[in-house]
């Protein structure tokens, strides 16, 4: 097995006194380190690089002293050690050193060769820790990276499954949908006009594009709940008993159930299970009144009802529009809440049917457009 050679530590000296310079240097070499001199501070930088593993200054230099050129080493960031030669004892000198981060102080002349040395092996040793530790956080910064695009790719492959788990969902509640229209072909016809009306009216009301998502859902599946009603009841030829009344009330909280298991459809759920709420707090199933209805709640009980009375049962006869509009303003602060009712009234021409029903090419935009 090849055994790695370490690297000779490499030394670089200013002095601008040659004789320091070159005894500095001999004593150096003869502890095996690598040495380059430079007479000042100018020469030192211009000489320089981050191959250098300790840095020796004197501090009287003409042009840039030691101190100043120390100040020009820490801008450059190199983290190598600096240790000062000084024949000089002035506290003031030791202070400002100190302050600059020198590593260590050298006495000229030197005396004590095997001390001299022990202060380069500890100033070799620091340089060695500061480059360790910088390749440690340079792997470190690495390997978080890599980890953090490796999460971004995962995180797009989750998204993805969770876009088609949800359009799955979506395309099988659909089914479920169409299950309950077979029952009632009211009801089909009806499900349209109130997720256009809903879908229109939000859109008035400047809903943002996710709102407009969420409020297409649940006006699409807000009478699901149906599914589990008794054929007779939905078909029924004229106005149902009390009994079969409550059955009937029974289908928001049976259709939000039906939708409870779908985390993403949250606000759906609770959109289906209040939509037949009132503002004063007498609706079903919950009682719930005034701000504890979300816009979109009271969005689509607006539309839903105006359908229900513009609409042909075999009971009763429907309302026209004006009649329709009249009720909705007369149960205003009521059952309905005031502002959607502008809204919904202001707006009266965009509902019209052959205004809102679209052709399948150009729902299916619509529909692109809303989820995305």
């Amino acid at each position: 097995m090849q055994v790695k050679q370490e690297k000779t530590p490499k030394i670089l000296v200013a002095d601008d006194d040659a004789l320091v310079c070159s005894t500095v240097r001999k004593i150096l070499e003869t502890f095996g380190y690598q040495v380059v001199t430079t007479t000042g501070g100018n020469e030192l930088l211009d000489t320089l690089d981050s191959s250098f593993d300790v840095i020796l200054i004197d501090i009287n230099m003409p042009g840039m002293n030691g101190f100043e050129t120390i100040e020009k080493l820490n801008g450059r960031g190199l983290g190598i050690p600096v240790l000062l030669l000084t024949g000089s004892d002035s506290m003031d000198d030791a202070v400002k050193a100190i302050n600059l981060g020198v590593h260590d102080f050298l006495s000229k002349p030197i005396d004590d060769l095997d001390i001299f040395n022990v202060r380069i092996k500890r100033a070799v040793e620091k340089r060695n820790f500061v480059l360790q530790e910088r390749r440690y956080k340079k792997g470190l910064e690495e390997d978080i990276r890599k980890k953090a695009l490796q999460l971004e790719e995962q995180n797009k492959l989750l998204r993805a499954y969770s876009d088609s788990l949800e359009n799955a969902t979506v395309q099988l509640m659909s089914s479920l949908q169409r299950a309950m229209e077979e029952k009632d072909h009211y009801t089909a016809g009806h499900t349209m006009r109130v997720t256009n009306y809903a879908v229109i009216l939000g859109a008035v009301r400047g809903l943002d594009n996710h709102d407009l998502v969420v409020l297409r859902r649940a006006a699409q599946f807000h009478d699901i709940g149906k599914l589990v009603i008794d054929l007779s009841c939905i078909q029924k030829n004229g106005p149902l008993s009390p009994e079969e009344r409550e059955l009937i009330n029974e289908h928001p909280g049976v259709g939000a159930n039906i939708i409870k298991p779908l985390g993403f459809m949250e606000r759906e759920q609770f959109i289906i299970r209040h939509h037949h709420e009132r503002i004063d707090g007498t609706g079903y199933p919950d009682g719930l009144a005034g701000d504890q209805l979300d816009e979109l709640t009271k969005i689509i009980t607006v539309a839903d009802s105006y359908d229900a009375m513009t609409s042909s049962r075999n009971y009763r006869r429907n309302m026209n529009i004006d009649e329709a509009v009249s009720e909705l303003v007369r149960c205003s602060g009521s059952q309905f809440d005031g502002e959607i009712v502008q809204s919904f009234t202001e707006n009266i021409h965009r509902f019209r049917a052959d205004q809102f029903l679209m052709s399948q090419p150009y729902q299916a935009d619509f529909n692109h457009k809303l989820i995305n």
